[in-house]
């Protein structure tokens, strides 16, 4: 393990961080707010970040050392995120702030706060900004930013990437962060111009688009997308939510005029047709709650993207809808977005392909002899990938009933327990009952939170990194 290069990268990283606080530094200053939390952490992360860049190390960098530096990375960056939220004194304890930040950068969108617009603005903009930092992924940036990190960075996008299968957009893996990055630019520019058209504030419309972008959720109002009870905002927050939560190769298709592989996307269709189906037979069963069908469609499809695309936004509160409803919910929660997107959950290309093996498995018993694929856009799918797939599936479900059962500690009912783990490990943000649309997690012990924030890593890096970092078979010479 040459833990001395990946310490280096780690500081590569803090670097960057350090460079990104200082856009909520700006609009603290715009906004003639204390700056002090910010150039404290400022000092404190550039420091760290040159320290450990300045280490001496041999440009030996494979796979396990890939693995290992997306998880510390991750840890780090959560960890220093909290430094503003710490030093403004709005935050009871570290934990709290460590809490905060980590649901930032993996764009779950869980608080702890109990009244969000009591908070400075500059501190609220940070908030939202580690959504869009970790939307597309911390290490895509970095080797968007710096190509030259002196490896290869093949390895680390590898495994801090969402989806069952990683490919390249190019052959160079900067050039392709730097165009993921640039569609990903446009994409945020283009919400925050139709929200300011709509009649938000410039400040509001840049919060929204940030936490849209990232699909994560931190509004800076307490009743989040709703306190604006403007139906335009909504549709058009739905839709963005629904664009981010499409992979990115889409859009890298359809830029390069290859049409027809775009629209024969299988996890594509799958993804719309589960968003169209759900928000159909959701639209019908939510009827009795509310005074019309278009009232019923208005706030179920903003629900449905919200919690899809693994944002958490809210308009209304789901916890008040038949238990049908809410077990949907529940299950696309599981389901979340598609891989390459900005989303959370298992990912629509791993349902789908677990769906296939399903029915391969099926047909092998019925008819023995014979010798069926699984395919995923004509392409053959490897049983290796498939292995992983089961392996992945039985490691996020463990890892969803291990936190829940240490959740329960606390006292609280199975469904907020079960809920609040499942929602961190798949990075959705709200869960049931007392923590739905309109609760917070301020409740839950220093330990719960502390075992919901190592969730949200996990789930956002996607189980692996995080246990290669604590085998202890990684740390051997050999």
């Amino acid at each position: 393990m040459n833990i001395k290069l990946v310490l280096k990268l780690v500081g590569r990283v803090l670097l960057i961080e350090a460079a990104a606080l200082t856009v909520p530094l700006a609009a603290a200053l715009i906004y003639r707010e204390d700056p002090l939390p910010f150039l404290l952490s400022i000092a404190i992360v550039a420091g760290i970040g040159f320290a450990l860049s300045a280490l001496p190390a041999k440009q030996q960098f494979f796979t396990r050392e890939g693995f290992v530096a997306v998880g510390l990375i991750w840890i780090f960056t959560g960890l220093v995120g909290a430094l503003p939220f710490i030093l403004c004194g709005y935050f009871a304890t570290p934990i709290d702030a460590i809490f905060e930040s980590c649901s930032g950068f993996t764009t779950t969108g869980s608080t702890i706060l109990t009244d969000i617009e009591s908070l400075p603005k500059g501190i609220l903009f940070w908030r939202a900004f580690t959504h869009w930092l970790g939307g597309m992924g911390v290490l895509v940036l970095a080797t968007a930013i710096v190509p030259k990190l002196g490896i290869r960075s093949h390895y680390l996008t590898q495994a801090e990437t969402p989806g069952p299968v990683f490919s390249k957009l190019v052959p160079k893996q900067s050039q392709t962060s730097k165009i993921l990055y640039t569609m990903y630019f446009v994409l945020t520019a283009l919400e925050v111009l139709c929200l300011k058209i709509a009649g938000l504030p410039l400040y509001d419309a840049l919060i929204h688009s940030f936490s849209t972008a990232g699909t994560g959720g931190f509004s800076n109002r307490n009743a989040s997308v709703g306190a604006y009870g403007n139906v335009a905002v909504e549709m058009i927050i739905t839709v963005f939510m629904l664009l981010f939560s499409v992979n990115f190769a889409i859009y890298f298709l359809l830029l390069t005029k290859k049409w027809r592989e775009a629209v024969a996307s299988d996890e594509l269709r799958f993804f719309l047709a589960v968003v169209l189906g759900s928000t159909a037979i959701l639209t019908l069963v939510n009827s009795g709650v509310y005074a019309s069908l278009w009232e019923s469609f208005r706030y179920t499809v903003f629900q449905i993207a919200a919690i899809i695309s693994t944002t958490g936004f809210g308009t209304a509160d789901f916890v008040l809808w038949p238990q049908f409803s809410q077990l949907i919910l529940v299950l696309i929660m599981f389901c979340g977005a598609c891989a390459g997107s900005t989303g959370g959950g298992m990912k629509c290309s791993r349902v789908l392909l677990l769906l296939r093996a399903l029915r391969r498995e099926v047909h092998r018993i019925t008819h023995p002899r014979s010798v069926e694929v699984v395919k995923l856009d004509g392409k053959l799918v490897s049983e290796s990938t498939l292995h992983t797939l089961l392996v992945f599936l039985g490691g996020y479900v463990i890892t969803v009933f291990a936190a829940a059962l240490v959740i329960s500690l606390d006292g609280q009912s199975f469904a907020v327990s079960f809920s609040a783990a499942l929602t961190c490990v798949s990075n959705v943000g709200p869960g049931l009952e007392a923590i739905g649309p309109s609760g917070n997690f301020a409740a839950f012990s220093g330990l719960s939170k502390a075992v919901m924030s190592l969730c949200m890593i996990v789930g956002r890096l996607e189980i692996f990194p995080i246990l290669v970092l604590f085998s202890p078979s990684t740390w051997r010479r050999t």
